[in-house]
């Protein structure tokens, strides 16, 4: 009898690891299913989301952000630019400060710059920008294109239509992930902070 009651709960263990697997590589497939470029028209304001900042400059990941929106700027340089992201703990400024000093030092006009620096998630980035965006007077129905890692598209995608409510004028532009061990966690994590930012994000 006890061998029998320990094959049921061995049975119903490896029964849930599986299906943690299978609602994973669900998850997983969503992330990856949003990571591409989908940009509509021409939009007239941009929002690079940010990412963590070393003393010495943007991370390998924000560097792939802000390399990838300056390329889309080269050829749209009438496009207004947000840069959305506070200054963490273990952080000597905000994410949105080097940004900016970052862009100006590529040659983007800092007078085409807005600084959201207030925000701490990828929730927060899409209210205070949009927030930002109202106080300037840009309409969301210009256009809107949001530049982040191809990871965090999906993410961002629901998270500016929730808060908004005005998602189909929403553009994305994937960054490269130049940094593999950045990558790998981050692909471990997203599907994660997808369920996270679907339930508790509101």
């Amino acid at each position: 009898m006890k061998k029998i009651w320990h094959n049921r709960w061995l049975r119903t263990l490896c029964i849930l690891i599986l299906a943690g697997v299978l609602c994973y590589s669900a998850l997983l497939g969503v992330v990856i299913s949003g990571e591409y470029d989908r940009v509509e028209g021409e939009p007239k304001t941009m929002i690079v989301l940010g990412c963590q900042v070393h003393p010495w400059g943007p991370s390998i990941l924000l560097q792939d952000r802000l390399d990838t929106a300056i390329e889309y700027l080269a050829d749209h340089p009438d496009v207004t630019v947000i840069v959305s992201g506070g200054k963490g703990n273990d952080e000597h400024a905000s994410e949105a400060a080097v940004m900016r000093d970052y862009l100006v030092e590529a040659g983007i006009p800092d007078e085409k710059i807005l600084v959201e620096d207030v925000s701490h998630n990828t929730y927060q980035n899409m209210i205070c920008s949009s927030e930002l965006m109202q106080e300037q007077g840009l309409d969301p129905a210009d256009g809107v294109l949001v530049v982040s890692n191809g990871f965090h598209l999906t993410r961002a995608k629901m998270l500016w239509d929730r808060v908004t409510g005005q998602g189909e004028y929403l553009s994305v532009l994937a960054a490269p992930s130049s940094h593999a061990p950045s990558r790998l966690w981050m692909y471990i994590r997203e599907p994660l902070a997808l369920v996270k930012s679907f339930i508790v994000d509101r």
